[in-house]
């Protein structure tokens, strides 16, 4: 049976390819009639990562109809001449050729192309779309709140052509009609305050708005019900979303060890000999690290409180280098002398972390996390409440939506920032992350766990037949193909 192909464009980066071949899986596992291309993109620095990555998920995804190509290397600019996010769009706009030949392979087999499922970070593949006359839909990674947000500023931009300084003013709030809170100066990401930065990033906001046939998010609508309302009703003049989410590996693929000797299977053994929801679970993402100043704090926080933890500790990359943390070689050179010997009873410091298997896991009562999206959409499914460590990106956001808007999460800080670009705002104090461990595993982080526990039933039941992003995602299909059937592509 000739089948209705979908060109899938995932951002590099392992975040972005986990989210979105698992929203291909879902696609082809929901409908027969659709098959799926993934075209993956690696970093120069990354690339042993991502090509084991890739062929993990190839022979995972064995038997369905979704195929994998990886583009060819090519080199990243310059990391002196341009911020990171400047440097990435010029990388991957050199993809563009690569991306243009093997779909002109692809419409000489049997399956009809039907359009392009692109990454936020990936809008220049809108181009090559419009050259084979289908439709370009948007697989925007993170949440309904940041995207509505986005383009709020957009529009301030459109007005006034400049907004990094009008948001620096740490008195700034920002009332938007589809959240109950203004957005204040903290929560609005740090490369905003660039004039480059922020210029790139309202561009391609405007680029979401007018070029997209559809935006499909990794969210559900139990989770932001006020900000989804808002976006689908019409007014705010954006294209149609799709709430699909949340869309999660909820099966590691490519289990690595650990530096210390743990691997995923011994971090889970030690976690059995846990009592229930009485470990807190330390991790800050794929590109999560901390100089060995914070990295100390850290360490007196866990030990002065007695809780017990796993904490995955990464080091940094060499300064300078747009490159992810690595696992110490010697854990012991950056904890406080004995720190290991004094914690054994009540602790682990790991590397790399099985993240999906440690949140499931039944003793882990709290995620100290940095709240990129994927890590807080798998909180919230496994119902273990967070305590918020935003780093970078879009990070104090989703830090402010989760503990202010939504109530779903503890602050343990919300203004923090690790940024390749501006570097470290401050110092967490033992203290303050003391403080956060306590409200978040004590009883004054009760109601939080009660409301986590049901939302993570809404997420699940969402993704169920009947629920809202089952039925989201039944939408996204039968437009896509109705597009198809006018003609009008």
């Amino acid at each position: 049976m000739n089948k209705f192909e979908l060109v899938f464009i995932p951002g590099p980066g392992i975040g972005h390819l986990a989210s979105t071949v698992e929203l291909a899986n879902v696609l082809v596992s929901r409908d027969d009639r659709l098959s799926v291309t993934v075209l993956a993109i690696k970093l120069p620095n990354d690339i042993k990562t991502t090509t084991e990555r890739i062929q993990s998920l190839s022979a995972s995804f064995e038997g369905k109809s979704i195929r994998f190509i990886v583009l060819p290397e090519l080199p990243f600019p310059n990391q002196s001449s341009e911020p990171p996010p400047l440097m990435l769009q010029a990388f991957l706009e050199s993809h563009k050729p690569h991306v243009r030949e093997i779909v002109t392979n692809l419409i000489h087999d049997s399956n009809r192309l039907v359009g392009f499922v692109i990454d936020m970070f990936c809008t220049s593949m809108i181009n090559v779309a419009n050259e084979f006359k289908v439709p370009c839909y948007l697989f925007y990674t993170s949440n309904a709140g940041f995207l509505d947000f986005s383009f709020h500023l957009q529009e301030l931009y459109n007005q006034n052509n400049s907004t990094a300084e009008q948001l620096q003013n740490s008195n700034v709030e920002l009332a938007l009609p589809s959240f109950i809170n203004p957005i204040p100066n903290k929560a609005i990401p740090p490369f905003l305050f660039d004039k480059d930065m922020a210029a790139w990033f309202h561009d391609n906001t405007k680029r979401f708005r007018s070029e997209v046939k559809g935006i499909l998010i990794n969210t559900f609508v139990e989770m932001e019900p006020q900000i989804v309302k808002w976006m689908s009703n019409g007014s705010s003049k954006i294209p149609k979303v799709y709430t699909v989410g949340p869309i999660l590996q909820l099966k590691s693929i490519g289990v690595t060890q650990s530096n210390n000797a743990l691997n995923g299977a011994d971090i889970l053994k030690w976690l059995d000999d846990q009592p229930p929801a009485s470990v807190v679970f330390l991790c800050f993402g794929s590109k999560g690290s901390f100089d060995e100043d914070q990295v100390l704090e850290i360490a007196r926080a866990l030990e002065r409180s007695e809780v017990r933890f796993l904490w995955s500790l990464r080091q940094p990359p060499p300064k300078g280098k747009f490159e992810e943390p690595s696992n110490y070689a010697n854990i012991n050179d950056v904890l406080p002398e004995g720190f290991l010997n004094r914690t054994a009873d009540i602790g682990r410091v790991i590397g790399w972390a099985p993240q999906i298997e440690i949140l499931s896991h039944p003793a882990t009562g709290g995620f100290i996390s940095h709240c990129g999206w994927n890590s807080t959409l798998e909180s919230v499914w496994h119902g273990v409440p967070m305590a918020t460590w935003p780093l970078y990106a879009e990070q104090q956001f989703n830090a402010f939506e989760m503990v202010v808007e939504l109530g779903l999460a503890v602050e343990l800080t919300l203004d923090y920032v690790k940024d390749f670009h501006i570097g470290r705002s401050r110092i967490v104090s033992a203290e303050e992350i003391e403080s956060g461990i306590r409200k978040l595993m004590g009883d004054s982080g009760n109601e939080i766990r009660k409301k986590i526990k049901v939302k993570g039933e809404e997420s699940r039941k969402s993704m169920m037949e009947g629920g809202s992003s089952f039925n989201s995602l039944r939408h996204f299909i039968d437009d896509a193909l109705t597009n198809l059937q006018e003609g009008n592509y």
